[in-house]
């Protein structure tokens, strides 16, 4: 599938330490993570030098909101006022200090009387030391769990400090305990601008409310989500990645009537009672609506080519994204002995990418191994197990799957692109120069072999990009675009390439736009598209955009990670209205 979205590991990092949502449009970042497939927010990466905040924790109570002396108190030194000379904010901040010692000494409730204290002396106009203390009083019922008064107290710090990262920081984790994910994502991401990006502690809460409030979000929305046929660039471009797969390929003599088989060269005519080959026909006329109930009317008169209507709708209904539906017709297929061991081969290729989609690796690589065992001369079994095997990070057993594909079928242009592709992310990650020179050669090789294979120029555009290698990446997208004009991804990919290599917006968001005019149906465009406009400050666009992206998602995982994109957004519109705060935008 050219163009394609880049191929991403499972284990969801940047290489950076960081995670993916700081590192947002890839701007700087390698294009094999795939601005498809990061977070949010500004591009900072986050501070490795000494001096950073690192995984600073923030437990113990503070003396006072600020550094430096209070206004005028001696109070917690040796030759400080006492007795009947204290002021109020003196009396309010001895009996602070004794609640830290209280609280040091880990009697909680004996530290909340002091605090408690503390808080009705204080001057009401001493907004700065009033907040103090309301933030320790909350440290002192966080250790208590007590979350609801925690998160109460941080409000009134925060309603007298705005910009008070503990109290912030400190109602967000008791958000989180209450499960008032909204709540606590909102916190956190004030926090997380406010520290420029650079503390991990708060970066990490904040991946973590934003990836179950996209959980949340797309259970219940892809429950209920109307099905949506793709393009049919893409549903071509999907069975393009299979040469064994039966029920693909154009009809045979044998599938067309006795009246059409003396045609040459004409359109094969169908028999009336078969609704699998009335499929097979609407499929060669790209009228991709019909099959599945075509399918179903071969399917229901248990017909000659049942096995192959199973099929046929069970990939369909993948297609559109009703993995629940798809999933009894492959069990059907793949339980039929007497069937055509490729069509069952095939079935076990697909429902394993339908797990591996569902986040479920193991069933994934049972299903994979199974199709090698019943049909180790399918080709297609080696070069889809490739694929799942660098998602996994398991390069090497990819590359020896990309092997066997070729041995099979010598002319897969497609396994040798994707070879070379696990080939450079295995010397890319290790960080070994010659081997990366070497994988580079490899893509030279390919791209000279297979001229026009547009995957080839596109991975080989990836890897060029990730190593500065701007002007010849370009070279190799326009050269997918002259193979493959009506393919939307490529169209995104040279718009990121542009913002990358020039800092050229308006040409990025042409092309972007471009691909969108192509297939309005590219989820990946709208995604990219809303990723750009937050980095512009365009939150209600950015918004507009993930929504977009989100009713076209193919997969329930991908649509809990735009949902994420898109409530990360709208935390930014909601923390710059309560706080005036925005990240730094393009």
């Amino acid at each position: 599938m050219a163009a394609s979205k880049p191929v991403e590991a499972s284990g969801g990092g940047s290489g950076s330490g960081m995670p993916r949502w700081q590192l947002a449009l890839a701007l700087g970042a390698p294009l094999l993570l795939g601005a498809g497939a990061l977070y949010l927010w500004g591009r900072r990466r986050r501070a490795t030098r000494g001096g950073g905040k690192g995984a600073s924790e923030r437990k113990t109570p503070e003396g006072r909101a600020s550094p430096g002396p209070a206004d005028g108190s001696g109070a917690g030194h040796p030759d400080g006022p006492s007795g009947d000379e204290m002021s109020p904010l003196d009396r309010a901040q001895a009996a602070k200090n004794k609640g830290n010692k209280y609280f040091k000494a880990g009697k909680y409730e004996q530290a909340i009387q002091c605090y408690t204290e503390a808080i009705s002396l204080c001057p009401p106009e001493k907004n700065a030391d009033l907040s103090t203390f309301y933030q320790n009083r909350a440290a002192a019922y966080e250790q208590l769990q007590k979350w609801k008064e925690v998160a109460q107290d941080c409000t009134k710090a925060v309603e007298l400090n705005p910009r008070y990262i503990k109290a912030l920081f400190r109602r967000a984790k008791a958000h989180e305990k209450l499960d008032n994910k909204k709540e606590c994502l909102e916190d956190v991401t004030a926090v997380c601008i406010l520290e420029g990006f650079q503390n991990q502690q708060s970066m990490l809460l904040a991946d973590k409310v934003l990836k179950l409030l996209g959980k949340e979000k797309a259970k219940e929305k892809y429950k209920n989500r109307e099905p949506l046929m793709p393009s049919p660039q893409f549903i071509k471009s999907y069975f393009s990645s299979f040469t064994d797969d039966i029920i693909s390929q154009p009809l045979l003599r044998g599938e067309k009537s006795d009246e059409d088989k003396d045609k040459e060269g004409e359109a094969s005519v169908i028999k009336e009672n078969s609704g699998y080959l009335k499929a097979k026909k609407y499929m060669e006329e790209e009228n991709y609506d019909k099959i599945i109930s075509e399918c179903t009317k071969e399917i229901e008169a248990k017909g000659k080519y049942m096995a192959e209507a199973l099929l046929l709708r069970a990939t369909f209904y993948l297609l559109i994204g009703n993995a629940n539906a798809a999933k009894p017709d492959l069990n059907q297929v793949i339980g039929m002995e007497d069937a055509n061991v490729k069509l069952r081969a095939n079935a076990l290729i697909k429902r394993g990418s339908m797990y591996m989609q569902q986040q479920q690796p193991l069933l994934s690589t049972q299903d994979f191994n199974m199709a090698a065992d019943i049909d180790p001369q399918n080709a297609d079994v080696y070069h889809h197990r490739g694929q799942l095997k660098i998602l996994l990070d398991q390069v090497e057993d990819a590359v020896e799957d990309f092997d066997e594909c070729i041995r099979l079928r010598p002319d897969s242009a497609l396994a040798q692109a994707q070879k070379c592709f696990a080939l450079y992310r295995q010397a890319y990650t290790g960080n070994n120069a010659l081997q990366v020179q070497s994988a580079m050669k490899g893509f030279e090789d390919v791209i000279k072999k297979f001229p026009r294979c547009a995957e080839g120029y596109a991975l080989y555009a990836q890897a060029l990009t990730d190593q500065q290698q701007f002007g010849k990446a370009d070279e190799m997208y326009d050269k997918c675009i002259d193979l493959e004009p009506d393919n939307a991804t490529t169209y995104v990919h040279k718009g990121l390439l542009q913002l990358q290599w020039k800092q050229d917006l308006d040409k990025g968001l042409e092309l972007i736009s471009k691909a969108i005019e192509i297939d309005n149906k590219c989820d990946f465009a709208y995604e990219t598209m809303g990723t750009i406009e937050v980095q512009r400050g365009n939150l209600d666009k950015a918004i507009e955009m993930f929504n977009k992206a989100i009713n076209l998602a193919k997969s329930e995982m991908e649509m809990a990670h735009l949902y994420s994109l898109c409530d990360a957004a709208y935390a930014q519109t909601e923390v710059a209205k309560k706080y005036g705060l925005k990240p730094p935008t393009l």
